[in-house]
C-alpha cells in the first residue's frame, strides 16, 4: 500500500485578479493555480483543499490549505542525509527549496509562506478553530488603496456602528447575513470580535469568529454602513438579526476592501 504524507501550506494572496478561492469551471482560481504549481514541483497530482473559500475579489493575508503526497521517495519525504532532517524526512534545507520552487513558478500575487507535515487526520477546513476578516474603508481618493479598499465619500458614525456591532455578537444564526441557496447544514457562528478601529486612512472593521457563512461579513459591513449613515437606528440590528431574512439586511459591500486575515488552529 502506498505511503502518504500530509502537508499544510501557508499563503497569501491578492485576490483581484481570481474568482475567488475555489476551482470553478471556466474561472481562474487561488487553487487552480497552487494545484497546478504543487503538481509540477511534486511531478504528481495534487488537489488542495483550503481551510474555507473567499470570493471574487477577496484577499487573503494568511491562508491555510492541505494536500497529500504520495510515496515514501516523494520530493518531500526524501533522505538525503541532511541533519536537520524532520520526523518525516523532509529538511528544513528541503523546505526553502520547495518553498522557493512553488514562489517562482506561481503568480506574483499568489505566494507561500510555509509547509508543515501534519498527521494524516489533520484537516484545513475543519480543524480551524477561529477565522479573522478585516474590511477597509478609506475617504479620500488615493490611487494605491484602488481595489484594496473601499472609497467612501461621506464618513460614517463610527460609535453608533460600534453599538449595533456589539450587538451583534448577542447571536448565534446569521441566516439574515448568508448568500441564498448555500449547501450549509447550519447558519450558527460564534462570533467573538466585531469592532470598527480609526485608521491614517479610514477605519477598518475587525471581525472574528468560529466560522463564517458565505457572504457573511459583506453582509455584515452593509448592514452596519446603514447604521453609521444614521438610516437605521443601531437597535434595528436585532431585528434585522431575528428575521433570519437576507433582504433585511444591509447590501454587500464591495471585495476589494475585503481580507483574510487569521486562521488559528
Amino acid at each position: 500500500m502506498t505511503a502518504k504524507q500530509r502537508y499544510f501550506i501557508e499563503l497569501a494572496y491578492d485576490g483581484t485578479a481570481y474568482h475567488g478561492w475555489q476551482v470553478q469551471q471556466n474561472a481562474h482560481s487561488v487553487q487552480e493555480a497552487l494545484n497546478k504549481a504543487l503538481s509540477t514541483i511534486l511531478r504528481q497530482p495534487i488537489e488542495t483543499t483550503g481551510c474555507g473559500r473567499t470570493d471574487t475579489g477577496v484577499h487573503a493575508k494568511e491562508f491555510f490549505a492541505h494536500f497529500d503526497v504520495e510515496g515514501v521517495d516523494s520530493p518531500l519525504s526524501m533522505d538525503n542525509g541532511d541533519e536537520t532532517k524532520g520526523s518525516h524526512g523532509l529538511s528544513t534545507i528541503d523546505y526553502g527549496l520547495k518553498i522557493r520552487g512553488l514562489n517562482s513558478i506561481l503568480p506574483a500575487d499568489i505566494a507561500i509562506k510555509n509547509i508543515i507535515p501534519v498527521s494524516p487526520g489533520a484537516h484545513a477546513r475543519f480543524d480551524a478553530t477561529l477565522r479573522s476578516y478585516q474590511y477597509h474603508v478609506h475617504f479620500n481618493k488615493d490611487p494605491f488603496l484602488r481595489g484594496y479598499s473601499w472609497q467612501l465619500r461621506d464618513v460614517p458614525d463610527m460609535e453608533l456602528m460600534n453599538q449595533a456591532a456589539a450587538m451583534i455578537m448577542d447571536y448565534i444564526d446569521f441566516s439574515c447575513f448568508s448568500k441564498s441557496n448555500t449547501q450549509v447544514k447550519t447558519n450558527n457562528c460564534k462570533i467573538s470580535r466585531a469592532e470598527w478601529v480609526k485608521t491614517e486612512q479610514g477605519m477598518v472593521f475587525h471581525i472574528s469568529a468560529d466560522r463564517f457563512l458565505r457572504n457573511m461579513v459583506r453582509a455584515i459591513v452593509g448592514t452596519l454602513m446603514m447604521v453609521g449613515r444614521k438610516e437605521i437606528p443601531p437597535e434595528a440590528v436585532r431585528q434585522i438579526i431575528e428575521s433570519k431574512n437576507r433582504s433585511n439586511a444591509g447590501m454587500s459591500v464591495p471585495a476589494c476592501g475585503l481580507y483574510l486575515t487569521e486562521v488559528k488552529y
